[in-house]
């Protein structure tokens, strides 16, 4: 894996995820994006750490957002 990133802080804010990237696996709101070279996989956390150690040899980048599911709401 040559790209690692954890937070939204080390991306440019269009490669951030929003609410309309869905999970490939059941639709739910994305927070991981996978790049592969035959093109990106996206998953919730859930399906993210599932599949994390047969796609993690094989992946060009691993983007994690799943530290925005314990962020407090902004009043």
């Amino acid at each position: 894996m040559s790209q690692i990133t954890d937070t939204v802080d080390d991306l440019e804010l269009s490669d951030a995820l929003t609410a309309y990237d869905r999970c490939d696996s059941c639709g739910a709101q994305a927070y991981i994006r996978v790049t592969l070279a035959s093109g990106d996989l996206l998953f919730c956390a859930h399906h993210g750490a599932k599949f994390k150690e047969k796609l993690a040899p094989t992946a060009l980048a691993w983007h994690d957002e799943t530290s925005r599911l314990h962020e407090q709401p902004v009043d």
